[in-house]
């Protein structure tokens, strides 16, 4: 697959702050990074240096081929840029602003009409174009300001909190014109929305403190979490203790954790040690003892529990994974 992201040994210095320190990371075409990490740890600086907003104190950035620093006209005309806060002139309309956004980057004629049309469709702003951006809500002001980012057609796209301000369907809209656009550009989403990194993307990278401490698949992520592979099953409340000590002695198994009882019900979950799988000796437990069990399930992992302890390890950032 060809490179269009390449970023190597990234910094930003502010003084005594090291803002970023020492990225190093490549995108292809087809791929969509979710760039995940606490506030202040470094992802609106990285992607203000990729696009050429803002210059570093060290390392490089490539854009198809070209060096942001020493071609960045050339860089640019690749980049589709959502920064934080989708800055618009208010007073304008969405239609003035996407015109006037279609004369910057070149677009004339027919094709500029017929890009302004296709854009203003595919992110459902008919119904605001004639209106003053500053009257905007939130969710419409993001709205225009991803239009403006897509509407070249660039080859790599950086969007920092595409769905900030959105609605649940206004966010499922626009996750699926990502995935649609994804096979043909390479993508950098910001968010603190961590099912993103299910939906969209191909890789997650974590940044905390200005380094980089992961880079890898969202199933990579997900293997990390102490509830990867654990079993969840839901029986009757008063054979919830005898159930749990059987289960706890099965080979593979970290600890048993049981919720509060509710409506006569109670959930058991089944922590594997290391990822180990459990499901195939406990389902067979569950068949040897004849236990009525109402819900029997394997948890994937949970991302915010593995987000919590790779940015707040003190210390020893340790290794970078990478797939």
């Amino acid at each position: 697959m060809e490179n269009l992201i390449d970023i190597r040994d990234l910094r930003k210095h502010f003084g005594s702050l090291v803002a970023v320190d020492g990225v190093s990371l490549t995108i292809q075409r087809g791929e969509v990074l979710g760039f995940l990490g606490p506030n202040g740890a470094g992802k609106s600086t990285t992607m203000k240096m990729i696009t050429g907003f803002m210059a570093p104190t060290g390392g490089a950035v490539t854009v198809c081929g070209h060096d942001v620093a020493g071609a960045p006209l050339a860089a640019k005309k690749c980049i589709g840029y959502l920064p934080e806060g989708a800055p618009a002139y208010g007073e304008m309309t969405p239609a003035s602003f996407l015109n006037f956004i279609a004369d910057i980057r070149g677009l004339k004629g027919q094709h500029k009409a017929s890009r302004i049309r296709e854009v203003v469709e595919k992110i459902n702003l008919g119904g605001v174009l004639q209106q003053s951006i500053e009257t905007l809500s939130k969710g419409f002001k993001r709205r225009v300001g991803f239009a403006q980012a897509i509407l070249h057609d660039p080859q790599v796209l950086i969007l920092d909190e595409p769905t900030d301000g959105l609605d649940p369907n206004q966010k499922h809209e626009v996750r699926a014109l990502i995935k649609e656009m994804a096979p043909t550009k390479a993508i950098i989403i910001s968010t603190h929305i961590l099912e993103e990194v299910d939906a969209v993307c191909t890789r997650a990278a974590i940044i905390a403190r200005g380094r980089l401490l992961f880079l890898g698949t969202p199933a990579e992520l997900e293997a990390k979490s102490a509830w990867h592979n654990a079993v969840c099953l839901s029986v009757a409340s008063e054979q919830a203790a005898t159930i749990a000590a059987a289960l706890s002695t099965v080979t593979g198994v970290a600890r048993v954790e049981r919720k509060p009882p509710h409506a006569g019900q109670q959930q058991i979950t089944v922590l594997a040690r290391d990822g180990a799988r459990v499901f195939e000796p406990v389902q067979a437990l569950v068949r040897q003892h004849g236990w009525q069990v109402d819900e029997l399930y394997v948890e994937s992992g949970h991302l915010d529990e593995v987000f919590r302890s790779i940015t707040t390890t003190a210390g020893d950032l340790g290794e970078v994974a990478h797939s």
